[in-house]
């Protein structure tokens, strides 16, 4: 009998189907599932989906289009999906609308009177509805997420550390409002929040009021500071970071990045430890139980 976990057992537990936004998320994970022997059927969603995903057995597909989605799963004998990836909140007058898609419209309507957290915990139900089952990320792939303890060679100091803790619990604070999974602080001091724009959006903006001197502080100050929202159904939109959240995290002037270990995924750790060890930015996973300190 083979051993859980082992590439046999992987395989019998049939095609796992990732439905793909943009970025390079779902190759790190279909890589990741690919070597337990799991084979993957990667969806690309027309206008997100990277072109590389054709490395991979694949289908195209229309945002929206939810019967066209679920003939190309059935045609694969999907059972288990992760989806992986960004997608912008779309109004649902831009939805590529098929028979199914018009059948649970008036229920779609309802989810997007709500938070995105809101939105996408309806679209799992959905799913579920459909016969397919929405899992993690972190179950098929967990070497995927950000291990605990300062990854590089950077380490942060106690201000740092008063700075992780502090925003770490204004992300658990902010939860009931289904906001934003990140947050930028120095010494206990908000400068930005994420909110609809993304967190490369948010840190961008952050670059921009130090470049433009809306916000002075010292050369290098602040954490970036990300982690699922309080509550949130894991199975989808967990945080993500990578060798570009160090690049934006250098450009916004911040002395490092620290996360939730567990519930962060990044695509090639590897990568991210070398860009911040060369932009001399530390990168932290910290545990889902740290305690604010004030």
């Amino acid at each position: 009998m083979a051993a859980a976990g082992s590439p046999t057992s992987a395989a019998n537990e049939g095609p796992l189907g990732i439905v793909c936004g943009a970025g390079n998320f779902p190759i790190a994970v279909a890589d990741a599932v690919a070597k337990t022997g799991r084979p993957v059927v990667l969806v690309g969603f027309y206008g997100y989906a990277d072109p590389a995903i054709e490395r991979f057995p694949h289908e195209w597909t229309h945002f929206g289009a939810f019967g066209r989605l679920v003939a190309l799963l059935r045609k694969h004998n999907v059972r288990d999906v992760v989806a992986v990836g960004s997608v912008y909140r779309p109004r649902l007058k831009d939805f590529r609308l098929d028979w199914l898609t018009l059948r649970i419209l008036p229920r779609l309507a309802k989810l997007y009177r709500g938070g995105d957290d809101h939105l996408l915990s309806g679209v799992i139900q959905l799913v579920h509805g459909l016969g397919f089952r929405m899992i993690s990320v972190a179950d098929v792939t967990p070497n995927i997420t950000v291990p605990e303890g300062v990854l590089g060679a950077h380490r942060p100091n106690a201000d740092d550390e008063a700075d992780i803790r502090f925003g770490h619990a204004l992300l658990r604070a902010l939860g009931p409002f289904d906001v934003g999974q990140a947050v930028a602080v120095s010494g206990r001091r908000v400068l930005a929040i994420e909110a609809a724009e993304g967190t490369a959006g948010m840190m961008a903006r952050l670059a921009e009021m130090r470049a433009s001197g809306k916000l002075r502080l010292a050369e290098n100050a602040g954490v970036l500071v990300k982690a699922p929202k309080p509550g949130q159904d894991r199975r989808i939109d967990l945080p993500a970071i990578g060798a570009e959240t160090v690049q934006q995290a250098a450009k916004a002037g911040l002395r490092g990045i620290a996360v939730e270990a567990g519930g962060t995924i990044v695509p090639d750790l590897a990568a991210m430890v070398r860009a911040a060890d060369e932009a001399g930015i530390f990168i932290a996973g910290i545990p889902p139980e740290t305690e604010t300190k004030r």
